[in-house]
């Protein structure tokens, strides 16, 4: 069984089986979003229905395509790749700062970049796409 221990606003330390996992969380009740390992999970009553609800939104896959996003509305800090660069499963893209937090955004695969849509010090939203992958 998991133990869940608030270490902060919006910031939880998550403990299964001997593997300790620190999950930072923001939104309402309504929209939730979550943050862990790289890997974005969002919740919105007004998703119901939808096919990603409750799923990883980081990225969406069509055909080895991905599209990269921020977890959550976010300052980019620092861009870490450039179109035509080969990058592996878990390489960190970019950072972003939420709540206070810098959070790296992870390659959901191989992949080679084709686009980076943003710059350090752009205001993101979780909708946007900031690093094209395939």
């Amino acid at each position: 069984m998991a133990t869940v221990t608030s270490i902060g606003t919006g910031v939880y330390q998550v403990e299964d089986e001997g593997r300790q996992t620190v999950v930072y969380v923001a939104g309402t009740p309504g929209d939730l979003w979550a943050f862990t390992d790289g890997q974005v999970f969002h919740e919105s009553r007004r998703s119901e229905g939808n096919a990603h609800a409750g799923l990883p939104r980081r990225s969406e896959a069509k055909a080895g395509h991905y599209e990269v996003g921020a977890p959550m509305p976010a300052t980019v800090v620092k861009v870490l790749v450039a179109p035509g660069q080969a990058v592996r499963h878990g390489d960190t893209l970019l950072l972003v700062e939420a709540m206070k937090m810098e959070l790296p955004i992870r390659a959901p695969a191989d992949a080679i970049v084709k686009a980076v849509h943003c710059r350090e010090g752009d205001l993101v939203q979780p909708d946007r796409t900031l690093v094209e992958l395939g």
